[in-house]
């Protein structure tokens, strides 16, 4: 799918495409960096206070990126699942 098609998709679908590819895949690097950009992401969306547990906690990290399809959340970190999916296609 091009780009155009996924901006059209809703978040929590371009979430739930790009981890179970990822996972599929075992493409550690797109899930390490998705979890280094949520804190980034929550303090975006005015939660700093969670950006600062899930700093210290890495199983927060994991929980947030389990659910990173939704909400504000999920709206900031858009782009990151576009780009990913992008790249693969076939996902």
């Amino acid at each position: 799918m091009n780009t155009e098609g996924l901006e059209s998709l809703p978040t929590s679908e371009l979430h739930d495409r790009a981890v179970r590819y990822a996972v599929r895949h075992g493409d550690l690097e797109f899930l390490w960096n998705l979890l280094k950009v949520i804190p980034a992401a929550e303090a975006a969306t005015g939660h700093e206070t969670e950006t600062t547990a899930d700093l210290s906690r890495v199983s927060a990290l994991l929980s947030d990126a389990i659910a990173a399809g939704e909400g504000e959340l999920g709206e900031a970190l858009r782009p990151v699942y576009i780009d990913y999916l992008a790249k693969h296609p076939e996902a």
